[in-house]
Formats: structure tokens, C-alpha cells, sequence
């Protein structure tokens, strides 16, 4: 048993290793040597052998260095050999790794990112593509992140790796990388927010997901110092993130915001949040994610949740739901509407908000704390069971059943 439990550590020690390391290698080999579709192929088979090789021989000193060559390997034996026939001599040109502008030390992931948000690209192909081979989603998780069905995202991936099949990668110049600054934002903002509270699986928190979209956020901010919207996202994600380690309990469980132990939560996080909100506030108008920064901040800066300042709050979803209409926005902002105004007046805005989002969990997670909060105890009863019915998040599913299990009868 125990060689079992050792082995098993080893195993999810390198399964945590090769996603960590896979849109970095994916990003070195496209900027070296361009072809998208089959350098995503040839780090398929690396990630393959080292999941092989590894557990026998060992973890190398420098395990994305390893996954690069041999990728780079696999890559140069497949062109070679589908270009072998016709062109020879500039089949092997073309291999040689190509000069770029960016220096040795730009990071390969933010590489990545730039090409998967290629102006070539729809803007909903270029946010699939670039949650699948960057933030290493599932395109049934890309799927519920966008409300659509799997299929539909599976065809906007692979449109894009043919639009970008043998399209090489050129370091963005200012205009253009302005151009495609808006989705990089948006598909980091999804990344952060499966890994804060994953759509599916056992664990309610992917850490590696959220930690690696707050990285990527603080290089695009190195690249963009001074855009409001690039700080006021690295703000959101931390005064969030700083959060993480009360929202579950012992055996992992969740815990809600108003019953979360606050002296559990990342005051250096917080601090460096809410200076960056003052920041991003200053640098220009206020953009949906400043805005969203400004209500985490509300709620981190407050010592218990009965302190909780709602009326601004409420005066801040006013102005993002004004700004950037979007059905997640307008739940929050129900939430905070009952909050100052009564439960009923947040019943209100859900029913106006239903067809929007038609068997969400979340909306019915919180129609049914609404309801509960009106007395109305078994129609709260009826609405935690349906969305602990709809989620596929296994924590979230046993909150709303035991919260259905402990209503009076």
C-alpha cells in the first residue's frame, strides 16, 4: 500500500508538472519555428514520453528544456518527412529556428497567448483556442464558460488551428497588440475564473489555473503599465484569489462569503489588490474590470460581513451592468439589490434575469437563499435541490443539498 501511495505522488508530481509546463513549450516551439497544428502535435507525443519515461527514470533538472527538444524533435521529423519529397533543400531552411524580435527571455506562455488572439481569428474563436492551448480547458469546460454547447466550441478550435496552420508568429508591434489586447484580457479573466471555482470535478479550487492566469496578468501588465484595464484585472484576480484559502473547510467543502473565517485570507494579497484598484481608477475610465475590482475590494476591505458595505456595492453594479451588460453581472447585482433593498426586490431582478440564463445553477443557488430568506421554505427546498441538480461541481453540489437537507420541515 504504501509503494502504491508513493507511487501515485509521483504520478500526479508530473501530471502537475507537464500541464504547468505545456503552453510554454507550445509557445517556444511555435515562435521558433511557426506550423500551430503540428507543434501542438508534437508536444502531445513529448508530454506522452514523459509521462512514459519519467516515473522510471526520473524527473530531468530541467523538465520544460527536456519536453522542448524533444518536441522540437518530433516537429522538425514530421516536416522533414512531409516535405521531403518536393523541397529538400528548403525544407531544411525552414527548419532552422527563424530570428524574432522578442528578447531571449520573453516568456513563451504570453508568446502563445498573442497568437492564439491573432486578428485572423474571430473574436469566439480566438478566446476557444486560446483557453484550450493556454489555459489547458477542456473543451467541455470552454463550453460552460461560454453557456454554449461542446460542440460548438470544438468547431470554432478547430476552424482556428486551420486558420493558423502553417501561419507564423510575428512579435506584435504596439498597434496590433493593442488591437488584440481586449480578448487576451477576456480569455485570462475565464482562465483566472475556472481555476477559482472550477465548472466540474471534485475540487472547487484549481490553483494552478488561477495562479497561472495572475502571472500571465502581471506580464501583460509589464508589457502595459499604464492601461486601467490591464491593472484593474491583475486587482480582480488578486483581491479574489486572497480569498481562496477560506472558501473551503476541512474535508472540502464550501464555505460562502458571509461565513468564511476572514483572518484566513491573503492580507499582502489584499493590500497589493486594493492599491492596484486606486491605481487602475486613476488611469483612465472605469472598465468592467476596474469595476469588478472596486466591489471585491468593498468586500475584502470589510472586517466581518455585516460590514459589508452594499449600497456601494449595489452603486458599482449599477454601473457595470450600464457599462458591460452580462448575465453574471446582473446575478451579482441581484444579490446585491436584496442586500439593500429586502429579499423580495432581489426575486424581482432574478425573474427579469431567467431568460438569460436558463438552467444555471447559480442563478437557482441564489433564488433559493432569496427564498429561504422570505420564509418561503419549501419553494428554497425545490431550488437548492435543482441547482445542486444542474452543477457539476462536486463541492458546490453537496453546500446545496445539505442546504436543502437542513431546511426546516
Amino acid at each position: 500500500m504504501e509503494a502504491n501511495r508513493i507511487e501515485d505522488q509521483v504520478e500526479n508530481r508530473i501530471e502537475d508538472l507537464l500541464r504547468r509546463h505545456a503552453p510554454q513549450v507550445l509557445g517556444a516551439l511555435v515562435r521558433r519555428y511557426g506550423h500551430f497544428d503540428a507543434a501542438e502535435d508534437a508536444v502531445q507525443e513529448a508530454l506522452l514520453a514523459a509521462a512514459r519515461q519519467w516515473p522510471e527514470s526520473g524527473t530531468p533538472a530541467n523538465p520544460r528544456g527536456w519536453l522542448i527538444r524533444v518536441a522540437a524533435r518530433r516537429l522538425t521529423d514530421q516536416l522533414r518527412a512531409e516535405e521531403a519529397r518536393a523541397r529538400r533543400e528548403e525544407t531544411a531552411a525552414r527548419l532552422e529556428p527563424r530570428e524574432t524580435r522578442a528578447a531571449p527571455s520573453e516568456d513563451d506562455t504570453l508568446t502563445l497567448l498573442f497568437l492564439c488572439c491573432d486578428p485572423v481569428l474571430a473574436p469566439a474563436a480566438q478566446i476557444a483556442l486560446t483557453l484550450r492551448a493556454v489555459g489547458g480547458l477542456t473543451t467541455a469546460e470552454i463550453a460552460r464558460a461560454h453557456l454554449v454547447p461542446e460542440a460548438t466550441i470544438a468547431q470554432r478550435i478547430s476552424r482556428a488551428k486551420q486558420k493558423l496552420k502553417d501561419r507564423h508568429f510575428h512579435q506584435p508591434g504596439p498597434g496590433d497588440r493593442d488591437a488584440r489586447l481586449a480578448t487576451v484580457l477576456q480569455v485570462l479573466y475565464l482562465i483566472f475564473n475556472e481555476g477559482y471555482t472550477a465548472t466540474s470535478g471534485p475540487a472547487l479550487h484549481r490553483a494552478d489555473l488561477a495562479e497561472e492566469a495572475i502571472r500571465l496578468t502581471r506580464a501583460v501588465r509589464r508589457l502595459l503599465p499604464r492601461e486601467g484595464a490591464v491593472t484593474g484585472l491583475l486587482a480582480l484576480m488578486l483581491l479574489t484569489e486572497a480569498r481562496s484559502a477560506a472558501r473551503t473547510g476541512p474535508h472540502g467543502e464550501l464555505v460562502p462569503l458571509d461565513e468564511q473565517d476572514r483572518t484566513l485570507w491573503d492580507s499582502a494579497a489584499i493590500a497589493e489588490g486594493t492599491a492596484l484598484v486606486e491605481e487602475a481608477l486613476r488611469e483612465g475610465p472605469a472598465g468592467p474590470y476596474q469595476l469588478q475590482a472596486a466591489i471585491s475590494a468593498l468586500h475584502d476591505e470589510a472586517p466581518r460581513a455585516e460590514d459589508t458595505d452594499w449600497p456601494q456595492i449595489l452603486a458599482l453594479y449599477d454601473l457595470l451592468v450600464a457599462d458591460a451588460p452580462d448575465p453574471m453581472a446582473e446575478l451579482g447585482r441581484a444579490v446585491a439589490v436584496a442586500m439593500v433593498h429586502g429579499p423580495e426586490s432581489g426575486l424581482a431582478e432574478l425573474a427579469a434575469l431567467e431568460p438569460r440564463l436558463p438552467g444555471h445553477h447559480r442563478l437557482e443557488a441564489v433564488r433559493a437563499h432569496l427564498l429561504e430568506r422570505t420564509g418561503a421554505i419549501e419553494a428554497a427546498r425545490a431550488a437548492y435541490r435543482t441547482a445542486a441538480r444542474l452543477t457539476l461541481s462536486v463541492p458546490e453540489r453537496h453546500y446545496l443539498q445539505m442546504k436543502a437537507a437542513r431546511l426546516p420541515q
